[in-house]
């Protein structure tokens, strides 16, 4: 039986702010199909109604998101928020990053299209596709490198080892680092403290500072599909997803 969207995301509302927790904590809030619609319809919900003003977006509490989940396939792209409904979405409503336990892979990658970031002391971050094979191909190898100093992106993007949340935090990386479990209720009181300035002046500001970010996107999704290019049918490429899934360790060739 198929997941069911109310299952794997949790949707609330407190006045002004809406809070999306991911549930598909049996797959370690993986995207795949169904987990990325419903993300991306929270957030259209965000988006779209003129009565709420932020968001914030977790996990289950002991796991922010290991990223794709590689049985989907790359089905998991929606029409207005690209991947996991939130890569390439155009957003005028903060989002906050409420981190526990790990954000690997696309986890991370949601975690830098997110405007704020508070992680608790057990979270983690990580860009791990190297390791078996694949690169990040959701915004990470030109956000890494926006949102952290060069030659830790470069370290992230090439060894796959993760990095802890006080050196994310010292990184700039995060907003705000908190005890276990405290990510959230810190989430929720950062956004209160926005919530509390006009929200039109907010949502044309965050607009004006991601187009500013955002105006070398074309060249960065150029040259991942470039990267990508560089790996697609190599025999390192399925050997990695193989080993990954069969839980063994890769031999590499080179080719």
């Amino acid at each position: 039986m198929s997941e069911q969207p109310a299952t794997l995301l949790s949707v609330e509302r407190q006045d002004h702010l809406l809070i999306l927790r991911m549930q598909r904590s049996a797959k370690r809030n993986a995207i795949d199909r169904a987990l990325a619609d419903a993300i991306d319809a929270a957030l259209n919900t965000l988006e779209d109604d003129p009565t709420l003003w932020a968001g914030v977006l977790t996990g289950d509490g002991s796991i922010f998101s290991a990223g794709s989940d590689l049985r989907a396939n790359g089905d998991y792209v929606t029409e207005r928020g690209g991947e996991y409904g939130v890569i390439r979405r155009q957003r005028t409503k903060p989002l906050i990053a409420a981190v526990e336990g790990a954000a690997l892979g696309g986890g991370m990658e949601i975690v830098l299209a997110c405007d704020l970031v508070v992680a608790s002391t057990n979270a983690r971050f990580g860009l791990p596709e190297v390791c078996i094979g694949v690169i990040p191909t959701c915004a990470g190898l030109f956000r890494a490198p926006n949102a952290l100093p060069l030659n830790l992106a470069r370290e992230l993007i090439l060894t796959g080892d993760p990095i802890d949340a006080q050196r994310a935090y010292h990184a700039g990386l995060v907003n705000r680092l908190v005890g276990p479990g405290e990510a959230l209720p810190e989430a929720i009181r950062l956004a209160e403290r926005i919530l509390r300035n006009a929200p039109l002046s907010v949502q044309n500001c965050l607009r004006s500072v991601n187009d500013f970010v955002a105006a070398s996107d074309a060249d960065g999704w150029q040259l991942t599909q470039r990267a990508l290019a560089g790996i697609t049918g190599s025999h390192d490429q399925r050997e990695g997803v193989r080993s990954f899934l069969e839980k063994r360790p890769p031999e590499w060739q080179g080719r």
